[in-house]
Parts: structure tokens; sequence; C-alpha cells
């Protein structure tokens, strides 16, 4: 049977840690709390966020459930070959890449917006055209190309530099938030009473909460990133659901910080009526002039660029295991011949995104609110299939042989499968908060003919690839360990 490429166990837990939260934690927690505000009230935006994590470490049980007994690279790729067949792990596969790809791609823009905000006369140099009421300016495509340039670099390298390079982005983010949000609330002019009201008013609590619960999954996007880290994992599976736990919290935190410190600074009210383009760093001005500005523009700095990196790990990572599986071209499961790193996933994610920057970011929201359905995807398949993995009781002892008596978890993964079922309707239910927009519609419509097509084309070598060969190549070793010990309970059973 052909060699398996393997990656190195080269990741340590905090590395990891830093993965997930750095990807979950992006521009919009520092551009867009007044936003959040204007549809909650403060404290509508600390209990929607909170409850939001909470569901998602609820998701997070079937994820680490599988990671445990699949620390292979591929995540929801490989879970959905496990549970239900090589045809819907490409579909999964399908949909997961252009979600982490698109990611990468919207964070390096990011960059440029920040740019525009902090060195206007630097960034808007250049002037081309205008897509969707954006100005694109060379100044920012050079900004942005140049980030995704060096952050492909970084990841060529090795995943121990850029999971290194993760966790320092990681502790200066939270480190820059949380000194943000103590100089705020000393300050002389800021005042709780700013924080009045707690919620929208005539909105009602319920509803206000409910209206962050529906952003919360997709703000929460990139602690699914932990399993597509997990072959690299120099520490035991077991670990990864405290992990992403953890991650979790940190995420939830820096939301809730980033919603204080700028709600305390002035009457929200007044901050959502003003109608600034970024309504937090005009408060944090008001308090600490320049000096702010720049506190908050290196915290934001640190969360692009830990969505940059992370992402830009799990891109490749997923591509790598496709093309491990011949799933896609195989070139994409070859490993650099000095790095041991997916360097052709690399390659493609930044030759894909290095266009992005040229269609303004407006049109760049288009893709990556459709990607949020293909996360939105995984997070079904892989509470579905973590679901059989555990069964109510001894009592249908035909059932699945492997299945692990759990109870607790099985309800937990029922509780996933309904959670990601909910979000799911929340992007395809009209009059729904996160009811996608028509070019967002149209831009999945497009995706999904280039899946069939690109199907159509490979469907007679995918349907040629043995069984046999497809566990090898997806799930290493690990299918075989299960399959001995089903031998190993039948041979108990015929002797007894």
């Amino acid at each position: 049977m052909e060699e398996r490429q393997q990656l190195n166990k080269t990741l340590k837990p905090h590395w990891v840690w830093a993965i997930a939260f750095g990807s979950a934690i992006g521009w919009g927690a520092f551009v867009l709390p007044v936003d959040w505000l204007s549809m909650a009230g403060p404290l509508g935006v600390i209990i929607g966020f909170s409850i939001g994590a909470i569901l998602m470490i609820i998701i997070g049980v079937s994820f680490s459930s599988l990671i445990e007994k699949l620390p292979v690279t591929g995540g929801g790729f490989a879970y959905a070959y496990y549970g239900l067949g090589r045809y819907h792990a490409f579909i999964c596969g399908w949909f997961l890449t252009l979600g982490y790809v698109a990611i990468v791609a919207l964070n390096a823009s990011a960059l440029a917006l920040l740019g525009k905000f902090v060195f206007p006369r630097v960034v808007e140099q250049g002037y081309m055209y205008t897509i969707a009421g954006w100005e694109v300016y060379t100044g920012e495509v050079i900004v942005a190309c140049a980030a995704l340039a060096i952050f492909a670099l970084v990841n060529i390298r090795g995943a121990s530099s850029s999971a290194f390079s993760q966790f320092v982005f990681c502790v200066c983010l939270f480190g820059g938030v949380l000194l943000l949000t103590i100089a705020m609330i000393i300050h002389p002019t800021s005042s709780f009473s700013n924080l009045q009201p707690l919620f929208q008013p005539g909105v009602g609590s319920i509803a206000s909460i409910a209206a962050i619960i529906a952003i919360a999954p997709w703000a929460y996007i990139g602690f699914d990133n932990i399993p597509q880290a997990a072959e690299e994992f120099n520490f035991s599976p077991k670990k990864a659901f405290r992990i992403i736990v953890i991650a979790l919290v940190f995420a939830a935190l820096t939301y809730s910080m980033t919603v204080i410190a700028t709600g305390i600074g002035q009457p929200w009210m007044e901050a959502v009526q003003a109608g600034s383009v970024w309504g937090t760093a005009m408060i944090v001005e008001n308090a600490y002039g320049t000096i702010g500005v720049i506190l908050l523009s290196f915290a934001l700095i640190m969360g692009i660029m830990t969505g940059l990196n992370g992402f830009y790990m799990s891109a490749s990572r997923l591509l790598f295991a496709m093309g491990r599986a011949k799933v896609i071209p195989a070139a994409f499961g070859k490993l650099h011949r000095s790095h041991k790193t997916p360097h052709a996933g690399i390659l493609f994610t930044l030759a894909f995104t290095l266009f992005a920057p040229f269609f303004g970011r407006e049109a760049l929201l288009w893709v990556v609110d459709m990607s949020a359905l293909g996360v939105t995807i995984a997070y079904f398949y892989t509470c579905f299939i973590a679901y059989r993995l555990f069964k109510w009781s001894d009592r249908n002892p035909a059932g699945n042989k492997r299945a692990t008596v759990s109870p607790g978890r099985k309800f937990l993964c029922l509780l996933g499968i309904l959670s990601s079922a909910g979000f799911l309707l929340l992007l395809i239910v009209p009059g729904s908060p996160g009811f996608l927009s028509t070019p967002s519609w149209i831009a999945l419509f497009v995706w999904l003919i280039l899946g069939a097509l690109f199907f159509l084309v490979k469907f007679k070598h995918i349907r040629a690839i043995p069984k046999a060969e497809l566990d090898h190549l997806i799930l290493g070793d690990f299918k075989d360990k299960e399959e001995a010990a089903d031998m190993e309970d039948d041979l108990e059973n015929v002797s007894s």
C-alpha cells in the first residue's frame, strides 16, 4: 500500500490554544462593538456572546470526541468520511475549503481597512475603481498582498514557527484588550452609568440577546481549527476539549471587554447616534488621544494577524488531507522536502487570496457570509457523527459495536446537532437575523456549480479508489486499530 505522508508532531498545548483563540478573534471584536450595542445594548451583547460561547462548547464536545478517536488532520473532511463515506467527505471538504480561504482573504483586507483609518494618506494612494460602493486603491492592495505573502512564508517555514508566532500574537492581543479596558474604566470621564440602558430600548431583553446569539456562531469560527492540527499534537488528544473550552472562554471575555471599553467611555446610545465609521476608535481617541488609538490599533493588528496565521494553517491542513486522500490533486498531499509543511496548500491559499484585494472589501464580505454556511455544515456533520459514537445504554447489543455507553456525551452531541441545525436555519430562512444577502446567495450558487463540475470530473477517480486505501490515507492506522478491536470482540463472542 502507498506510503502515507504524515505531519510532524510539533504543536504544544498552549500553541494549539492560540490557534483556536486567535482565529476566533478578528477585526470585528474591535470595529463592530457600536453596531452590536445598537442591536442589543451592553448587557444584551455580553449575555448573547456568553450563551453563544456555551453553545460552541457544546458543539466542542463532538469535536473533542472525534479528535480523541481520530487525531488526524482534515477535521470535518475526515469525520464525514469516517461516518458517512467519501462523497459526504468531498461535500464537507469543499465547503470548508472556501470558508477557511475566504477568512484568510478577509483578514488581509481588514489590515488594509485599518490602514485606511490610521494612515489614509499612505494607503489611499492610486485610486483604481469602485466595486459595490467600495473604492479600491493601489495602496490597500499592496498592504493586503504583502500580509498574505509574509504569512504564507511563515507557514511554509514550519508549523513550530507559525504556531509560536500565533501564541505571541495572542498574548499581545489579550494583553492589549485587557490594558485598554482597564484604562477606559479608570479614565475620569468614564462611568458605568454610560452603559444604561442595559438592553436596546423598545426591543426587549430576550429579543436583544437572541439577536446576538444569532451572530455568535460566526464570531467564534476558529475554535474548529483545532481538529485540523490534531495530527501535529505532541500531547494526548484527550486534552483537546479543555483547550477548546479555554479558547472559547478567552474569546468570550475578549468580546465582552471590547464592548465594555466602548460603552463605558460615553453613553452608548449617543455613540450609536453619532454614526461613526469606527465608533470604538472615536471613543478611545476622545479619552486618550493618539496613544489610545495606537493601543487599540495594536490589539486590532494582533487580532488580524492571528486570524491570518490560524486560517492559513487550517486551510493548508485541510487541503493536505484532501490531497493525501486523492480527492483533489495528489500534489496537495505532499510535504515540503526541508520544512515538512503542506506547502502546496499554503501556496494555493496565497494564490487564491491574492486576487481578493482587487475585488474590494464589500464584495469579499459576500463570499465570507456565504462561507459561514459551509462551516456550519461542518459543525452539523461533526455533531451527527460524534452522536453515533455513543449509545444511551447496552440494551441494544446489535447496534454500533464500537459505540461507547455515555448518555451524557450522547445528549450533548444531540444538543450540538440541534444547535448546528438552528445556526443553519438562521442563514437560510428569510427574515432571520443571519439570512444571507442576495449577492451571498449568488456566490453560494457559483461555488455549488463549481463543486458539482469538479465532482463530475473527479467522480470516476474518487469512486475507483479502494475503501481500504482511503481508510489508510485519511484515517491512518486508527481505522486498522478499530477493525482489530472488532475482530477481537467477535472472537470473544464466539468463545463465549
